[in-house]
Formats: C-alpha cells, sequence, structure tokens
C-alpha cells in the first residue's frame, strides 16, 4: 500500500482538456511514512529467494498482459499517446518485467583463486537497498517498469514518483503488483502535483540508497548534487538532442518510413526522438518531397481513435516550447514545407522545416514536439561532426547500406545508443543510457541489474 493523503489534485486529458481523476496529493509526512515502510519491507524482502522473486514478477507480468488494454486506454487519456501506440508501450513495459522475472535468478558470484593455500575469496552481490524512482510523463509504464522490475528482481524495495501529468497508470501498476501478491511496502507510489517536498525527504534520508530519475538534464544536476552528502546511488536518464544522419545510399522509402517512426512517435515527446535530421546533398530533395508528402498524411486526432497517428502535446508548457521553436526558425530564414501551426487545443501539426541553420533554438535545444528539421552535408566527415555538436549524447542514428560506413559512423557517434537503419532500437534485453550531459547509469538487460545490486567481497582462512 502507499500512505493516504487529504488533499488531492486534477489529473486532466490533454485531448479534452476534462479532469479525468482526482488522485492523492502527498506530500513532506506522506513521504516520510513510505520511506519507512520501504525500510522494514527491505528487510524481509532482501531475505526472500530469487525463485520467489521471480515468481511473483512472473504473476505481475501476466497481470499486466491481462489488463493492456486497460492501461493503453489510461495512458491515452491521461497523457495523449495514440492508444495503438499506447498498447505498444505497455507491452513493451510488460517486457522488463518478463525480462527481470528471468534474470533475478542469474544474480551470479564469483570465487576468485588465492595465492595463499587455505585461503578461499568469495564474491557475492546483494540489494543495495530502499530505491526512489522518478519517473516522466512520456513513457508513464515504460519509463517505470524499467526501474521497478530490476530493483524488485535485485530485493530492492522501490519508492515511485510518477510525473504529475500522468499518475494514473503508476496507480494502476501498484494495484496490479498487490494483486500479484507483492508484499506490503516493496512497491509504493507516491502521487504530488509538486514533487519538491517528497523528493527532499528522499534525498535527504540516508536510508534511501538509490535514486533513479528520468528527466531534463537541469533536474537530473541538481539530483545529482542532492545525492553527494548521503552518497546514494545514482542513475539519470537524461536529455536528447538525436541526430539522424541518412546517406546517398539509403533506401529513400524506408528512410522516409523510418524517420517518421522515429521522430513522430509520441507526438514527438520522447528522448530518442530524432531532433535533427542530416541529409547527404544528393538525395536531400527527393528525400524532403517524400518526407513532406508522408508527413502530411499524418493522421492527427483523438489519441482513443485507433487511427489516430499523432495526438496533443502533454500539456501548454509543452505546446509553447514548440511554437517558439518554430517561429524563432521561421524568423530567421527556414522554410516551411508542411504543418508549422497549432491545430486547437494542446494539437500541433506534424511540421517540417528547411534551410535550418545551426544557430536556430530549433538545433540548440531538444523540441519535444512534432517538427522534423532538416539539413544537407556533403560529406562523412561534415556529418559526424554536426551529430556530435551537442552536449547530448543519448541517441543517434544512420541510414546507409554500406557496412565499412555503417561501423565507420556508429563508432565515430558519441552516443549512448546508435540505431543503425533502425528507428526504434530500444528493448527490454538492451542497455538504455546516454553520455555527456545525457546522464549516468543503464537500464535493461543485465546491465540495468547491476545498478541495483553492491558487491562484497569474503577473504576467508581455512584452519
Amino acid at each position: 500500500m502507499t500512505p493516504t493523503a487529504q488533499a488531492t489534485f486534477a489529473v486532466r486529458s490533454p485531448s479534452s482538456g476534462e479532469i479525468i481523476a482526482q488522485v492523492p496529493d502527498h506530500g513532506v509526512e506522506e513521504a516520510r511514512r513510505a520511506a519507512d515502510r520501504a525500510v522494514v519491507a527491505f528487510e524481509g524482502w532482501r531475505r526472500t529467494t530469487a525463485y520467489a522473486r521471480a515468481t511473483l514478477l512472473r504473476k505481475f507480468y501476466d497481470l499486466m498482459l491481462r489488463d493492456e488494454q486497460a492501461i493503453a486506454t489510461l495512458i491515452a487519456t491521461e497523457m495523449g499517446k495514440p492508444v495503438t501506440e499506447a498498447l505498444g508501450e505497455v507491452r513493451y513495459a510488460s517486457a522488463f518485467i518478463e525480462w527481470y522475472a528471468e534474470e533475478a535468478k542469474r544474480v551470479f558470484g564469483d570465487i576468485v583463486p588465492s595465492q595463499h593455500p587455505g585461503k578461499k575469496l568469495m564474491v557475492t552481490l546483494e540489494p543495495l537497498g530502499p530505491v526512489y524512482a522518478v519517473t516522466p510523463w512520456n513513457f508513464p509504464a515504460a519509463m517505470a517498469t524499467r526501474k521497478i522490475a530490476p530493483a524488485l528482481a535485485a530485493g530492492c524495495t522501490v519508492i515511485l514518483k510518477p510525473a504529475e501529468q500522468s499518475p494514473l497508470t503508476a496507480l494502476k501498476m501498484l494495484e496490479l503488483w498487490t494483486e500479484a501478491g507483492g508484499p506490503d511496502g516493496t512497491f509504493q507510489v507516491l502521487t504530488a502535483h509538486d514533487p519538491v517536498p517528497i523528493t527532499g525527504v528522499m534525498m535527504a534520508d540516508k536510508r534511501v540508497r538509490k535514486i533513479t530519475f528520468t528527466g531534463s538534464t537541469e533536474v537530473g544536476r541538481l539530483l545529482a548534487a542532492q545525492a553527494a552528502p548521503t552518497l546514494k546511488r545514482v542513475s539519470l536518464e537524461l536529455g536528447g538532442h538525436a541526430p539522424y544522419l541518412i546517406f546517398e545510399d539509403a533506401d529513400l522509402e524506408q528512410a522516409v518510413a523510418d524517420v517518421i517512426a522515429c521522430k513522430f512517435r509520441n507526438a514527438g515527446q520522447t528522448c530518442v526522438c530524432t531532433n535533427r535530421i542530416y541529409v547527404q546533398r544528393s538525395i536531400f530533395k527527393a528525400f524532403t518531397v517524400k518526407l513532406t508528402v508522408a508527413v502530411a498524411a499524418l493522421k492527427v486526432g483523438d489519441p482513443l481513435d485507433p487511427a489516430t497517428q499523432v495526438g496533443p502535446l502533454v500539456d501548454s508548457q509543452g505546446l509553447e516550447k514548440v511554437q517558439r521553436h518554430v517561429s524563432d526558425a521561421l524568423k530567421q530564414g527556414a522554410q516551411l514545407l508542411t504543418g508549422g501551426s497549432s491545430s486547437g487545443g494542446l494539437y500541433f501539426q506534424p511540421t517540417v522545416l528547411t534551410g535550418v541553420t545551426p544557430a536556430m533554438r530549433v538545433m540548440q535545444e531538444e523540441t519535444f514536439g512534432p517538427v522534423a528539421p532538416v539539413l544537407a552535408f556533403d560529406t562523412e566527415e561534415e556529418a559526424i561532426g554536426a551529430a556530435n555538436d551537442t552536449e547530448y549524447g543519448l541517441a543517434a542514428y544512420l541510414w546507409t547500406n554500406n557496412l565499412n560506413r555503417a561501423f565507420r559512423v556508429s563508432e565515430r557517434l558519441e552516443y549512448g545508443i546508435i540505431g543503425l537503419n533502425d528507428p526504434i532500437p530500444s528493448t527490454a534485453q538492451a542497455p538504455f543510457g546516454g553520455v555527456k550531459q545525457s546522464g549516468y547509469g543503464r537500464e535493461g538487460g543485465p546491465w540495468g541489474l547491476q545498478e541495483y545490486l553492491n558487491t562484497k567481497y569474503l577473504s576467508m582462512t581455512l584452519r
């Protein structure tokens, strides 16, 4: 269970603007009680066998799949992702639970050879303690399970603070964990309109041994500083500014389809969406013509309509940022090929811009919206330089049929994730995370489990 709160706050649909739910507005006292409960639960949970934890996680996974359509509808309603895309998110989110249900049984130790007769050297891995997880609104299921599942598999307890725009999915997952038989206090959800007081409690509490955060670089820096006094383990998945390099040997039809899949899913509101599209000059015109036609044909509408491909932006702040970026680009000489304006409410038309320069805001900041700036390049060296000319390093993409170029460019791109002829490389069994100002730590696969484990060394003399 999660601590109760007397106050509530409203959750609004970004599509209709209507209030869809009232959820608890937790504060300092509820956060302290949650921390106490997590600490108590940890002492029991850490002593359960890996097989027992795996069994519970598997039940959790089965319940997620049982209710996948209901969860997808919840995601579409609370944050505006098209429901067919939201269903894909639920399955992706569930895959992390399935993976770590299996991986829980593979937390192996080591026997280290000793140089001394009669000595045995052993290394074991142990859960590091209660975890505070903070997730964003754009993937309310997947960003949560990427943290919850490995933490629980490792034997840690988790307090999740979901984004205030999309708390309903987290609360639904808490219900399913409880239904699966998850022990009290092992997984808790703290919803709050203002996350600062809750986070202050968690960061100051030395018993909370890890902070895992997905969100902006600015907030990530603050959390890293706040974690220092208690030396918490920190994982940060922060901002992105992903380039997409389209080389002249690309399959144009497929490259256009891939760029659209990468750029316009979730209305461009993902940290790994391409934000800058670089096309070799010899195919620039042909590519932009095909891209413009395809983008203009995207169906914008109600996220609950299965035919919708692009839904609303999550809130007015997000809409205003997209409008600022497009307006700034046009004022500085960019050409608008399609879209470029709001279509009512929080909807913004899918947009293609050319004539873009590095000085424009759309090239300097993460737009987080359905805007595709397209630039020409001449040489491979020029493309690599432009792609790396950013403080961010989360994801980068390239399209080429030249095997030598594929390896040359991939090795030189300063990013944690590379999509080679692949617009959506994320999967539960692979590492997800960035370099530079995009953070540190990894989620997914065995790397994600290691983030929640401590290494213990035992040196034993036999007499």
